[in-house]
């Protein structure tokens, strides 16, 4: 029997979002398919509460899927909870919503059955990491993450790769909250359709992140890494443009006011995933706000919002309330 004060425990999380900079070897011409480059951001976030209760509810954000979340993750224990979800990072918007929503929601239940669940079972339980492991690595721990991509066993990306993303440097988010990016069915039979990745461009993927874009990151070179990241999502960019209205950028918009930042120094310029969200690197706090205040006006003229975000170097927070 539980104890009182266990039976009325509330456990928040807080996860965060995460960038997909780009993929190794889409269609897995040297062995393994995906390989995704990402890295977790301290904003946008899902935050959830969530306690034992008499009969399973959801409020707040995302409530019908997170209704289904407990039914799923809640089927071996037979309990019942609330969840209460006070922000959501955005869906559809290259972020990885999804797996994060997943994971908060699994681990919530799980910590309250003082159950241990690795954040691998918790993703396979909740269907998550199908082709990328980096929203999987970026709950657990942060930074800046390089998967293994998709072997022959049925398992999510294995983590190959991970690293403290710079303290001082800063992450423009560029978001167009009248588009959405691809998802869902629509996404399984856009990857369907793209041709074969060349071999040729995929090493040279896997060249660009092992000798430019980590150790441009180690030695806080962020020319180096900023060329490395804009390379490959030129790269990627292209291989999905037909799946994207012949366009790297899911948003025109996006595309122009990232384009416009670059002009005014910013680095590793690109699109998140199948977008519509634009991200691009700059080297303090100071020069990120300099760039808001000047192209701030003419985003929002445009529907575009811009948001300062930091890299963030621990996976998701729990904490007793």
């Amino acid at each position: 029997m539980r104890s009182q004060s266990t039976q009325d425990a509330t456990v928040r999380i807080t996860a965060p979002a995460r960038l997909h900079l780009g993929f190794l070897d889409i269609s897995g011409t040297l062995g393994r398919r995906f390989g995704s480059i990402g890295l977790a951001v301290d904003r946008p976030a899902t935050v959830l509460n969530a306690r034992r209760a008499t009969r399973n509810a959801a409020s707040g954000a995302e409530r019908e899927r997170i209704l289904s979340l407990i039914d799923r993750f809640a089927a071996d224990s037979g309990g019942r909870y609330a969840i209460n979800c006070e922000s959501a990072i955005p869906a559809h918007a290259g972020l990885g919503s999804g797996t994060q929503l997943a994971l908060a929601v699994g681990s919530a239940i799980a910590h309250l059955e003082g159950r241990t669940l690795s954040a691998r079972d918790l993703a396979i339980a909740g269907a998550r990491g199908a082709r990328s492991g980096i929203g999987l690595a970026a709950f657990i721990g942060g930074g800046l993450i390089v998967d293994g991509g998709r072997g022959n066993a049925d398992l999510p990306p294995p983590l190959t790769l991970r690293a403290d993303f710079p303290e001082q440097w800063r992450v423009m988010l560029i978001f167009d909250v009248q588009r959405a990016g691809v998802s869902g069915e629509a996404e399984t039979t856009a990857f369907a359709g793209l041709p074969d990745f060349p071999a040729a461009t995929a090493a040279h993927i896997c060249h660009l992140v092992l000798m430019r874009l980590v150790p441009g990151l180690k030695e806080m070179d962020l020319e180096a890494f900023g060329a490395a990241v804009s390379e490959i999502q030129q790269l990627v960019g292209g291989h999905f443009a037909s799946k994207q209205g012949g366009s790297a950028w899911t948003s025109p918009a996006v595309g122009r006011l990232a384009a416009k930042i670059a002009e005014a120094g910013a680095r590793g310029i690109g699109q998140s995933s199948w977008g519509p969200t634009g991200f691009a690197f700059v080297e303090s706090e100071e020069a990120a706000s300099r760039l808001y205040h000047s192209l701030v006006g003419e985003a929002k003229r445009d529907g575009l919002d811009i948001v300062i975000a930091q890299g963030r170097n621990s996976g998701a927070r729990f904490d007793a309330i």
